[in-house]
């Protein structure tokens, strides 16, 4: 054989990638783990990885390891923006801990929130992230899961952003801005959740202030239609009988905004408006309306960090992350 003919390229192994990087074997194994090490040695290690065209089998990784390394995200839709938001920013939290994430869509259809539960006990997930709405799932308290939003259990970590928080910040904006007579939009799910905690700080707030305020709720499914036949009640010659209104979620907060304007009141001339979530205009990153901010990046980082590192108890059931208001031309500046 003529010594010009190339050997067979052989793959690089973590051993090379140790030896390229300078670094031991532990802490490649680390890095390629998504476990914590110096930002120096992390860098040095992929910067060694990418050189050597190293790159991990997950296949291997998880016959070692009986792990899939696979998340199940289960939402209800992705036509809502704060569902997708979420989705993006678990999606990310996962990749970066070298996890792939298998995204559930149920559609608020109860039996399809059961398959994907079962679908993680069947273990072709490594866990689960939640965001549900079936009244009548049980879940299994050694399942690996973490919720948004719902409490299954004590032993089931649930994270939310500080809604109760966030309806207080909401009606004292509205007072601080001179609104004298408040109106509360909200829908919520027809199951016990922090969701429902917007309404109840919203009301105390106004309580304890003596404020005239008049709630309107309803359940998640039923139409929006009561919000509009109050308001038509109680707008006459484009003139309301109310200065300030709290929605539940920007979307609603939209729809809202653009009845009044037809019915030719001015938004935020006439009356002010806040919603909740904090949904960003995509072209701009300006935020759609004036908000209760809820930290979605925080809130995806959390129940991924919790999930991957098995700080159930630790966690506690309940880990609410605080909100923010922040101006987006619904409220006077």
């Amino acid at each position: 054989m003529l010594r010009a003919m190339k050997q067979k390229k052989t793959t690089p192994t973590m051993k090379d990638v140790a030896r390229e990087a300078g670094v031991s074997l532990g802490t490649v194994s680390k890095v390629m783990n998504g476990i914590p090490v110096g930002e120096s040695y992390r860098a040095r290690v992929e910067q060694a990885a990418q050189r050597l065209g190293y790159l991990v089998n997950n296949y291997a990784r998880g016959l070692k390891t009986n792990r899939t390394f696979c998340v199940a995200l289960l939402l209800p839709s992705l036509r809502h923006p704060f569902f997708a938001a979420l989705a993006d920013e678990v999606v990310a939290c996962l990749t970066r801990r070298g996890y792939r994430c298998i995204l559930m869509i149920t559609n608020f259809d109860p039996e399809a929130e059961h398959k994907c539960f079962r679908m993680v006990q069947q273990n072709k997930a490594d866990g689960l992230i939640a965001l549900t709405y079936s009244s009548d799932l049980v879940v299994d308290e050694s399942l690996p899961i973490v919720t948004f939003d719902r409490h299954f259990g004590p032993a089931i970590p649930c994270v939310s952003s500080d809604n109760y928080c966030g309806g207080q910040m909401a009606a004292e904006k509205l007072l601080e801005l001179g609104c004298r007579r408040l109106l509360m939009l909200h829908i919520g799910a027809d199951i016990p959740g922090e969701a429902h905690k917007r309404s109840a700080g919203f009301g105390d707030y106004c309580r304890r202030r003596g404020a005239d305020y008049t709630p309107i709720l309803l359940q998640e499914g039923d139409t929006e239609q009561p919000f509009y036949r109050y308001l038509e009640e109680h707008i006459r010659d484009g003139s309301a009988d109310f200065d300030g209104i709290f929605c539940s979620s920007d979307d609603v907060l939209l729809r809202i905004q653009a009845f009044l304007e037809q019915h030719g009141v001015s938004v935020p001339g006439d009356v002010q408006l806040i919603g909740y979530d904090g949904i960003p205009d995509y072209a701009t990153g300006r935020y759609v309306c004036s908000t209760i901010v809820q930290p979605v990046d925080r809130m995806a980082e959390t129940a991924v960090n919790i999930l991957l590192d098995g700080g159930h108890a630790a966690a506690g059931a309940s880990i609410c992350l605080p909100v923010k208001y922040a101006w987006g031309g619904t409220t006077r500046s």
